[in-house]
């Protein structure tokens, strides 16, 4: 896998991997996220889930993945507290609002900041009629929170600050995202090794957390969250792993914005796993957000 990576990373063909494994990324995500806020607490759902891929990794980082140099513990511990953040803000924002109108929010608050981040860091931005992608995601973006805080009636003394939460959450992920690439680009031969550490890492705080909620769950809860909390912990792998490797062979700004596609899925998701119906107006928004962010891919195909 290794020889893979490093044999993409900087050409036309890894980019359009890049940008594929980003939409992969992306429903995988809100696969994950709609299994976290369904039938059980936020809370216990993200603790089994992070214990699932922790046990996923440990194996692999006893018999496979090399222990990381010296230099790659500043971005692993680094990428360990920006995901903890990230966790703690995204079960806020669960916990006040409804998936439909949280999860757009947060997903798509962090393009702008994910594409200042990929030229400040890497000197990567968007080019031409990219920029007309990236507009009509921000549009969506705005539109879909305004209408959101106007309309939605549901949980409605806590929409506010549900949505101020999806903004940090969406925020955040734009910084672990560009901190992740980084610590990845600087692992230099040896990439799958971060990777494994870092999934290793990251599993450890929110079961640790969540431990007094897993004690008083009602034994007839247990086999079904179990199940659903291995189901969203190997689909976490596969997000966070597809956005890793994309980061790496391909260009941070336009895999981030082709991310946001989650959005559309999210509905989805939401219709079918959580009951959750979207008005006409959320449903073209989200749309809008979407069709920004399969702009960003096409044009750099054109390109």
């Amino acid at each position: 896998m290794t020889e893979l990576i490093l044999s993409l990373e900087g050409t036309a063909e890894g980019r359009q991997i890049a940008l594929w494994l980003a939409l992969l990324a992306a429903f995988c995500h809100a696969v994950m996220s709609a299994l976290q806020k369904g039938r059980f607490d936020p809370w216990l759902m993200r603790g089994g889930m992070d214990l699932t891929y922790g046990l996923i990794a440990l194996p692999l980082v006893i018999f496979v993945a090399p222990f990381p140099a010296a230099h790659l513990w500043p971005f692993l511990i680094g990428s360990f507290l920006l995901h903890s953040l990230f966790k703690l803000a995204q079960g806020a924002a669960f916990s006040r609002g409804a998936f439909t109108v949280v999860y757009p929010t947060s997903r798509g608050t962090g393009a702008l900041v994910s594409i200042a981040l990929a030229w400040v860091l890497f000197g990567e931005t968007l080019a031409g009629w990219q920029w007309a992608g990236l507009a009509l995601l921000i549009t969506g973006i705005g539109g879909l929170a305004l209408w959101n805080l106007r309309y939605v009636t549901m949980s409605r003394e806590t929409l506010a600050p549900a949505l101020a939460f999806a903004g940090l959450t969406g925020a955040l992920v734009a910084l672990y995202t560009s901190f992740d690439a980084w610590g990845l680009r600087a692992s230099g031969p040896e990439p799958f090794s971060f990777i494994a550490w870092f999934f290793l890492l990251d599993s450890l705080l929110m079961p640790f957390l969540a431990r007094h909620r897993f004690r008083a769950l009602p034994r007839a809860d247990l086999r079904p969250m179990v199940l659903r909390a291995i189901a969203g912990g190997v689909t976490a792998w596969i997000s966070f792993g597809s956005i890793l490797i994309a980061t790496r062979i391909g260009n941070l700004a336009e895999a981030a914005v082709v991310r946001e596609t989650a959005t559309v899925f999210a509905a989805l998701l939401g219709w079918l796993i959580l009951g959750e119906r979207s008005r006409p107006q959320q449903i073209a928004l989200m749309g809008l957000i979407a069709l920004g962010a399969i702009g960003v891919k096409l044009f750099a195909t054109a390109s």
